[in-house]
């Protein structure tokens, strides 16, 4: 508990708010952090041919590597993006691990510490949105958080033209929390009223954003935010960021507590359930306001 109030003095969820926080006096160790990004780094450093087998496009499997240095189908311009990932489910732990890389020796190993204690943080951090929301402490447990956790280990080499690519595409996460290790490289950005600003790197500080699923299940009292990443010329970059997903067959809608009779308080959203949301994901390219517009209600006035 005391890490729990220690937490909340230094992170507390306003209403109506979009956020791309920081999160300190977050309990995680910094030896666990430190560990797994020091593994992660070795795998990346790894011959070609070592991560060769772990290459694949199939979204649906359990760990795989893939490039992002080309341009993406659901793009609409000719920019390009120049990241490696290795993404892999990462949570529950005992499930999952033998999935995972075996190499460098001490990756599944340092994996498993830091997937626990990050979905330990993450579990803490939605209770402590649903008390500053006036909900019950466990709102968010359950089927809007059981699905199997992802993680995007993220790798960006040295540019040599950082005019000519993008890390990352603009975008707004899917799920409803993303707990971001970035690591001590700038590159990271996210938009305010229409400008790109920087978010700055704090050691071994995590980063947390609101999702489109949280947006929704809040009837838009948190929005989620909208944010791309940069490349540079000067330094390699690695972030690792953990998505808190939820079941695929949930029943997705707004919080009773956040939606009345009134008219500014009425149900912005549809049911959906966890399937529909990736589906209209993969269909909008992560545009926020494409995606929400999917299931927006369209209430009519009243004359």
């Amino acid at each position: 508990m005391a890490a729990d109030r220690s937490l909340a003095r230094s992170w507390r969820p306003a209403r109506s708010m979009a956020s791309s926080r920081h999160a300190v006096n977050h309990g995680v160790g910094e030896d666990v952090i430190q560990g797994f990004r020091e593994a992660a780094a070795e795998f990346f450093r790894m011959p070609a041919e070592a991560k060769l087998k772990h290459y694949s496009n199939e979204h649906n499997k359990h760990c795989r590597v893939f490039s992002g240095s080309v341009t993406s189908h659901t793009d609409t311009n000719d920019i390009r993006y120049w990241r490696d990932c290795l993404k892999l489910r990462c949570y529950p732990v005992d499930k999952l691990m033998d999935h995972w890389p075996s190499q460098p020796e001490t990756f599944r190993e340092r994996l498993a510490k830091y997937a626990v204690a990050v979905q330990e943080l993450a579990q803490r951090l939605l209770r402590l949105i649903a008390e500053g929301l006036g909900l019950d402490s466990q709102f968010f447990e359950g089927d809007l958080t059981g699905g199997e956790t992802m993680m995007n280990v993220n790798y960006y080499p040295r540019c040599p033209d950082p005019s000519l690519t993008l890390g990352i595409r603009p975008h707004s996460d899917r799920y409803i929390l993303t707990v971001l290790s970035q690591g001590d490289v700038t590159g990271l950005q996210v938009k305010h009223k229409g400008r790109w600003i920087g978010v700055q790197p704090m050691r071994n500080a995590f980063v947390v954003n609101f999702g489109l699923q949280l947006e929704m299940v809040t009837n838009g009292v948190l929005t989620s935010v909208e944010h791309r990443v940069v490349t540079n010329s000067a330094k390699a970059r690695m972030s690792v960021a953990t998505l808190i997903r939820p079941n695929m067959g949930c029943r997705i809608r707004p919080a009773p507590m956040m939606v009345n009779g009134e008219t500014n308080h009425r149900p912005k959203y549809r049911d959906f359930t966890g399937s529909e949301l990736i589906e209209a994901y993969e269909a909008t390219a992560g545009n926020r306001e494409a995606l929400l517009a999917l299931f927006r209600i369209h209430h009519t006035k009243l004359l």
